[in-house]
C-alpha cells in the first residue's frame, strides 16, 4: 500500500460532526412594485415564530441574510438593498371587513435588527395577488375574469389599503403590458389605494406646522416639511442642501459625508417629530422616518438613460431608504410625496408649484425620482382652519408585482 493511499484511507475513517439539518419552511419570492422580499403565511412559520418576538426576528435575520458585514447577503435570501432585504407575514384577517393581515420587516443589512415600524408600499401590490393565490381571500368574493379588490389590514401602521388585482380564468393575472419606471420588464397594472393613510395615533404634521425650522448641530438649520402619511417623513429643499434634486444613486452613496448627513438630519428629525426620545435611538429604528428632497421639475437623465422632460413632471424628489439614496421611490414616500402635495404651503406642495406644471385638477401629482417617474393620487381636505384640521382622504397609484419563484425556503437556523 502507498503512501497516498494510506492517506486517503485515513480521511475516509475520519468521524463526521453531526449538526442539525436545515429548517424547511414553504415561502414565496416575490417582487412587488420596485421591491422584493420573501413572502410567508403565518401559519407555515414554526410555531415559535408565530408569534411576535427574538425567535421571530432571528429566524428572519437568517432567511435574509443579516447581519452581513460583507453587504452581499450571499448566505440568504436577501438582495443586500433596502428594496431587497424584506419579509411579509400574511394570514387571514382578524380584522372586519378585511380580507387580509399584513405584517413586513425590514431587514437590515449589515445589523442584527427588523423594524417593524413602517409598511412598505411597493410590496402592498404583491399582497392581495400572494393572498389571492394562497387562499387568504374568500373565493366567493373573487371574479373568475375581471378585478378583485383585496381589503388589507397593514398591521404595522394600523391602516387599510386596498389592491385591485387583475384576474383571468379564476387566476392572479401577473403578465401584462404595464411598465413601471424602475422594474425592467411590463406586468399586469395593480391599482393600490392607500385610505386614511396619516397615522392613526397622532396628527399628520406631528409638530403642528406645515414647514419648520430643523436645527441640526454641527450640519446647519434647514427647511422641514414633517409628516406622517404613508410613512413618516422629512421633507427638505434640495437648493439648501446642495443639490438639485435631479441627483442619481452614486451622486450620493458614493459620497460617505452625505450619507452621514443625511442620517443626522434623519435621527434630529425623528425626535422633533416625537419618534424617539434620543438621538442615539435612531440606529435601532432605521426604517422610519424616511428623509427625502424636493426640487423644481427639470429635465435629467433617468439611472436607465431614459430621458425625464421637466414638462412631464410637477416636481423632482429623492429620498433615503436605510441610509442610502433609493434607486427609485418607496411606495409609502410615495405617499407622503401625494399627501403633502395635495396641502398648499408645504415644501412638496411649493416645489410642485413653483413648476410650468401646477397641482392638477384631479389631485394628481408627477414626480420625477433616480429610475424615471411616477404619478401619486391624493384627496385631501381642511375641515378647519389650523394645521391639524387637514386630512388625507385616499391616496393611490399603480404598481405592478409578480411571483419570481415558490416552493420551500431553507434556513441554517436553531434557537
Amino acid at each position: 500500500m502507498t503512501k497516498s493511499q494510506t492517506k486517503i484511507q485515513t480521511r475516509e475513517a475520519e468521524t463526521v460532526v453531526k449538526h442539525a439539518p436545515q429548517m424547511k419552511i414553504a415561502a414565496t419570492y416575490m417582487r412587488g412594485g420596485t421591491s422584493k422580499g420573501v413572502f410567508f403565511k403565518v401559519d407555515d412559520l414554526p410555531k415559535k415564530a408565530q408569534v411576535p418576538g427574538e425567535y421571530r426576528d432571528a429566524l428572519l435575520l437568517r432567511v435574509i441574510g443579516s447581519p452581513d458585514p460583507y453587504a452581499k447577503h450571499t448566505d440568504g435570501m436577501g438582495g443586500a438593498t433596502s428594496s431587497t432585504s424584506k419579509t411579509v407575514l400574511l394570514s387571514r384577517s382578524q380584522k372586519a371587513d378585511h380580507d387580509v393581515d399584513y405584517l413586513f420587516g425590514q431587514v437590515s443589512i449589515d445589523k442584527p435588527v427588523i423594524d417593524w415600524s413602517g409598511n412598505c408600499g411597493n410590496l402592498t401590490a404583491a399582497v392581495g395577488s400572494f393572498a389571492i393565490s394562497n387562499g387568504l381571500v374568500d373565493t366567493q368574493k373573487l371574479p373568475s375574469d375581471g378585478i378583485a379588490s383585496v381589503r388589507i389590514w397593514q398591521a404595522n401602521i394600523q391602516k387599510t389599503i386596498i389592491a385591485k388585482v387583475p384576474m383571468c380564468d379564476g387566476e392572479v393575472q401577473e403578465t401584462g403590458d404595464f411598465e413601471l419606471d424602475g422594474v425592467t420588464f411590463p406586468a399586469a397594472e395593480v391599482k393600490v389605494e392607500f385610505v386614511d393613510p396619516a397615522d392613526a395615533d397622532g396628527a399628520m404634521f406631528p409638530t403642528g406646522n406645515l414647514i419648520d425650522t430643523l436645527e441640526v448641530p454641527n450640519i446647519g438649520s434647514f427647511n422641514a416639511t414633517m409628516i406622517n402619511a404613508g410613512i413618516p417623513t422629512i421633507f427638505l429643499n434640495a437648493e439648501e442642501l446642495g443639490y438639485s434634486g435631479c441627483e442619481l444613486q452614486d451622486d450620493i452613496n458614493a459620497d460617505q459625508e452625505a450619507l452621514t448627513k443625511f442620517e443626522t438630519i434623519r435621527a434630529y428629525g425623528a425626535v422633533k417629530m416625537g419618534l424617539i426620545n434620543d438621538i442615539g435611538e435612531a440606529l435601532a429604528r432605521q426604517h422610519t422616518p424616511k428623509v427625502a428632497f424636493v426640487g423644481k421639475a427639470q429635465s435629467y437623465i433617468s439611472s436607465s438613460g431614459k430621458e425625464i422632460s421637466a414638462k412631464d413632471i410637477d416636481l423632482n424628489v429623492r429620498a433615503l431608504s436605510m441610509g442610502k439614496l433609493h434607486h427609485a421611490m418607496m411606495g409609502t414616500a410615495a405617499v407622503a410625496i401625494g399627501t403633502a402635495a395635495a396641502i398648499p404651503g408645504t415644501l412638496v406642495s411649493n416645489a410642485a408649484n413653483s413648476s410650468s406644471n401646477p397641482n392638477k385638477e384631479d389631485a394628481s401629482i408627477t414626480f420625477g425620482h433616480p429610475s424615471g417617474s411616477l404619478k401619486v393620487g391624493a384627496k385631501a381636505s381642511q375641515n378647519g382652519d389650523t394645521t391639524s384640521d387637514w386630512q388625507v382622504n385616499t391616496v393611490s397609484m399603480s404598481r405592478s408585482a409578480r411571483v419570481l419563484m415558490e416552493g420551500f425556503v431553507r434556513v441554517n437556523f436553531s434557537a
